[in-house]
Parts: structure tokens; C-alpha cells; sequence
């Protein structure tokens, strides 16, 4: 069995994108990978394709590097701007034709310019070499990327070492990340470490924020109504029909009556420690939202996710257990709400109960002993349950950390 590691890199805006850039091409040579193959995309987006196409005056990117570097004429392309317009837009790119190499020190320039002289809405380089870990692999699919909590679109899809640049409503966001193959043998502890090298490289994009693994199967992935994904949904149908009853037993009965302050006077996460560690969870996430995870005895990881609102002061709350079924990753969720108040309308066996107002410190404490709670009853009747239809995963199979 083959394992896709994705690893996210802790990436600050303090430090330029063309420091960025040259660090890891730096780091490529001193740890005799040779010369970097760098594929990369430069696009002018959706705002330039449109102004363009209603004849507004609008900077293109693409244009100001053109004229300052005429010798990128041959990567100059048009692509789809957006999804969901018809709109294109010009765009500096290999990424087609990766072979073709354009001279580092002028992608270091433009990088260098960005986002002043060259604000591109997004940038993305990918620095790949002979002997990184294993060659091209089929693309993953993104709901695969998506449920894993990697950005799809900064994702690396062949081995290598990903950076990308790009703005986003608080301004520019960065993200460095990394993907190499490793075998994974289901019998084994722990999985194959990278060589030194690879390893050497790898410590020079930065410090680790979280690692997600994805199976790299030949196969075709079991389709929908497969017995084992049919005898889960059953499971998951199960434990959503016998909310109602579960949630009268929850220790605190809460209304939606929030007659607590718009906004939570305290922190949330010290209640979440205080009565999820105990049940040997760690807890994970500062403001909006929080992943607590635990794995069980058959290394299948359990991971609960409370999501408290950046703006709003409401909480929704859904258990997931993750694991390996032979060589496929599997998810399953279900929701837990806080109080029996929370269910959405009439419908007990609704699979989504909407967001639970949390009101203030007092009744948030409650709502995290009720959750505690529910998590109790999803881990005597709801994990066995999927635990006996998945059968145990390998003891190395962590699906993400950080």
C-alpha cells in the first residue's frame, strides 16, 4: 500500500514570497536533488477577466511582467478565470508543459514584485526533483482533500514542495505545503520514515502545522451503495432516529432562549479541556472553531468537531470516526446536538440540527458537559457499531494531526 503525506508548513505574510521561493530552491541544492523542476501558474482571475470583457480599465499582472520580462511571452496562456463564469483570463503557466523551464532568477524577480508590482490574486509555484519520494499519482479527489482539511487549492498533486500566494478578504494569504509517497504496510507499527535527504529538505520549509494521509490506491474506490458504505449509513440512520430519546438524559435541559450577552464573556476552550480530557481527548483550535480527536483501541480515530462561530455566538457540534477499510479511507459523521432544543424542526432524524445559541460562560459550560455527554452514549452505541463493519485500521494510520 502507497501513502500520500501531505504536510501544511507554518507560513508567515512577514516574509516575502520571493524569500520563500529562494529558501526552498536553496534548500533543493544543498541537499543534491540537483535543479528544481518549478511548474507554476500566475493568473490575472476573475476581477481583471471581467473588467476586460465590459471594456473597464483594469492592471493586468500578467501585462506588467510581460513588459518587464518579455523572455515569459512563450508561458503566456488563457484559461477560465472562475468556475462559475464563462469568463477567461490570461495566465503565465508550465503547467501544462512542466518540461518547459523558465530561468529561476526571473521567477524569483516576479516573485519579488508580488504583491506591489505584480498583484496577482493568486501565485502558486511547485518545486518537484528526481528522488523526492515516488513520481506523479493520480489526482485525488478534491471531497477526498476536502474531508482530509487540506486546501485544495495549494495541494501539491505530485510529489514536492507546494507554495502559493494569493488574496483573500483579510488580505494575503500564504501556504506552503509538502507531498511525498511512502509505502504503508498494514502490518507494520510505524510508517517508512523519508530519507535523510528527503527529511533535510522537508525541515527547511518550516515548522509543521498538520499532516494529513491519503491511501494511494490503483483501485477504484468502492462506489456509493457498496454493503460496507450501505451498513454504515444504516448506522448513521440508527443513531440519528434515537436522538430524541438520548438527548432527555443529557444532564443540563437548555432552551433557546439565550438570555446570556451577544457575545460570550470568557474563553470557550478551557471548558472543552476540562470535561473532554478526561475521556482522553486533546483539543485543538483557539477562537471559531475546535477539533478534539482520541483514537480507539482498533486505531480508528474518533474526532469531534465544535464549531462556536467567529461572528455568531452559537455552537454546532458532529462526531466523525476516520480510518482505513483494506486500502480506502472511510468518514463517517453524524451530529450531536446540545439539547433536545436543538433538534431542527420536527424532524427527529434530521442528519443536520443547525447551530444552538450559547449564550453566556455559565450556560456554555453547560452545553459542553451535555456534548461531553452525548459523546459518551456516540462512543457505547455509535463507534462499535461502525468499528465492527470497518474492522481495525493499521496502528501508523493517522488520518490528520495539527
Amino acid at each position: 500500500m502507497q501513502i500520500a503525506i501531505f504536510t501544511t508548513y507554518a507560513a508567515s505574510r512577514k516574509e516575502p514570497l520571493a524569500e520563500v521561493l529562494t529558501r526552498i530552491h536553496a534548500a533543493f541544492l544543498a541537499h543534491d536533488f540537483g535543479e528544481p523542476m518549478i511548474r507554476f501558474t500566475m493568473t490575472d482571475g476573475t476581477q481583471g477577466a471581467m473588467a476586460e470583457q465590459l471594456g473597464v480599465k483594469q492592471i493586468s499582472s500578467v501585462d506588467r511582467v510581460l513588459k518587464r520580462f518579455p523572455e515569459m511571452g512563450r508561458f503566456l496562456r488563457t484559461r477560465p478565470a472562475d468556475l462559475a463564469t464563462t469568463a477567461t483570463a490570461k495566465a503565465l503557466t508550465n503547467d501544462a508543459t512542466p518540461d518547459e523551464a523558465a530561468d529561476f532568477a526571473t521567477l524569483a524577480a516576479i516573485a519579488a514584485g508580488v504583491p506591489r508590482s505584480f498583484p496577482f490574486p493568486r501565485i502558486t509555484f511547485h518545486l518537484a526533483a528526481p528522488g523526492f519520494g515516488g513520481g506523479p499519482i493520480a489526482a485525488p479527489d478534491p471531497r477526498t482533500l476536502a474531508r482530509a482539511g487540506i486546501d485544495i487549492g495549494s495541494a501539491p498533486l505530485s510529489p514536492g514542495i507546494a507554495i502559493t500566494d494569493n488574496w483573500w478578504v483579510n488580505g494575503r494569504e500564504r501556504a506552503v505545503t509538502a507531498l511525498r509517497i511512502t509505502g504503508g504496510d498494514p502490518a507494520a507499527r510505524t510508517l517508512l520514515p523519508p530519507p535523510p535527504d528527503v527529511a533535510a529538505l522537508l525541515a527547511a520549509c518550516g515548522k509543521v502545522r498538520k499532516t494529513a494521509q491519503i491511501p494511494v490506491s490503483a483501485d477504484a474506490p468502492p462506489p456509493p451503495d457498496a454493503p460496507a458504505n450501505a451498513a454504515m449509513r444504516a448506522v448513521i440512520q440508527t443513531w440519528h432516529a434515537s436522538l430524541p430519546a438520548l438527548l432527555e438524559t443529557l444532564p443540563h435541559r437548555l432552551t433557546r432562549d439565550d438570555d446570556g450577552p451577544a457575545a460570550l464573556g470568557g474563553a470557550r476552550k478551557p471548558d472543552l479541556v476540562r470535561v473532554f480530557t478526561p475521556l482522553g481527548y486533546d483539543c485543538r483550535g483557539e477562537h471559531g472553531s475546535f477539533t478534539l480527536r482520541r483514537r480507539t483501541p482498533a486505531n480508528l480515530t474518533i474526532e469531534l468537531v465544535i464549531d462556536v462561530g467567529t461572528w455568531s455566538n452559537k455552537v454546532a457540534a458532529f462526531l466523525r470516526v476516520r480510518g482505513l477499510m483494506g486500502t480506502d479511507a472511510f468518514k463517517t459523521s453524524i451530529s450531536l446536538p446540545p439539547a433536545q432544543a436543538a433538534l431542527a424542526g420536527d424532524i427527529p432524524g434530521a442528519r443536520t440540527f443547525g447551530q444552538f445559541p450559547i449564550g453566556g460562560p455559565e450556560r456554555w459550560g453547560q452545553i459542553a458537559e451535555n456534548l461531553a455527554a452525548a459523546v459518551t452514549a456516540a462512543e457505547r452505541d455509535f463507534v462499535p457499531a461502525i468499528e465492527a463493519i470497518a474492522g481495525p485500521s493499521p496502528a501508523w494510520y493517522e488520518p490528520q494531526t495539527g
